[in-house]
């Protein structure tokens, strides 16, 4: 008796502890994780317009990056401070998909991962300005 009763512990140990580990895919978004998403969205979306202007300098050239660089980086700019005012008003509930993850995760790849196309897609975060950056998609400094 002894035995089964040991048996049936461990089993339901082992069993807790699988059970423990395991996380829904979407975890990570939470409604406080949506509000800072806003407020970085609002305050630093203007970053997209020196961002970009440096992207097609660098791809086509001074011309292009003053003239097509400073055009779409307007509309970046502004439609990822809409997507801020967007997500303040609504922080409190989940709208994407009964989630609370970015109305713009379908330019972040299908899987969920934080992959994204910079030139037509949109980030999570802003993009960060200066030579200190873990991402590998903002500016680098001179090495």
């Amino acid at each position: 008796m002894k035995r089964i009763l040991l048996s049936a512990l461990l089993l339901a140990m082992v069993g807790s502890v699988y059970g423990d580990i395991q996380a829904p895919p979407a975890s990570e978004y939470t409604a406080t994780r949506k509000l800072g998403r806003a407020v970085g969205n609002i305050l630093w979306g203007i970053e997209e317009l020196p961002v970009t202007m440096l992207r097609w300098q660098e791809r086509e050239g001074d011309y292009s990056g003053y003239s097509v660089g400073i055009v779409e980086g307007f509309s970046r700019s502004f439609t990822r401070m809409g997507y801020g005012f967007y997500e303040l008003v609504t922080f409190w509930a989940p709208t994407y998909k009964c989630t609370y993850r970015p109305p713009y995760q379908g330019s972040c790849g299908r899987s969920g991962l934080k992959e994204y196309n910079t030139w037509s897609g949109f980030s999570e975060f802003p993009e960060e300005l200066g030579f200190q950056s873990k991402y590998h998609y903002s500016r680098r400094g001179v090495d």
